[in-house]
């Protein structure tokens, strides 16, 4: 399965896979602020040129988001990806408990506004179900 590489920093990594318009970020660190936002920016981005709809978080080294990358993610960014044919989420969750308790209370805003949702630890299971759906 062919990918572009579009972002690749200390802070995260972000491909499309055009072919199953499949976007994917792999946080490598702690990440917030302007890092953060550039990863879902760029991502969204993607998401209105190409009609994709899927996306792959691998938030295992990441942590609990900062109370304003919450707030600009779940009132601002989110909307906007939604709006943009958003309909599938993959999420490998962080490996730190607080990032976990923090993801959990994301996810059920996020499948409350219909959004699918399912969580894995294998990033490769997590691509697989996004190709099937």
């Amino acid at each position: 399965m062919p990918r572009t590489t579009l972002l690749d920093t200390d802070y995260a990594t972000l491909w499309y896979y055009p072919e199953e318009k499949i976007v994917r970020h792999e946080f490598h660190r702690f990440i917030h602020g302007t890092p953060f936002r550039e990863v879902l920016e760029k991502g969204l981005e993607v998401f209105i040129q190409n009609g994709a709809g899927k996306w792959l978080s691998d938030d295992r080294k990441n942590s609990s988001l900062t109370s304003e990358d919450l707030a600009w993610s779940a009132q601002d960014w989110s909307r906007r990806c939604m709006a943009a044919g958003w309909k599938y989420w993959a999420i490998i969750m962080p490996d730190k408990i607080a990032g976990q308790l923090n993801m959990n209370r994301i996810l059920k805003d996020y499948i409350e506004q219909s959004l699918v949702v399912r969580v894995f630890e294998d990033p490769e299971e997590a691509l697989a179900w996004l190709k099937s759906v």
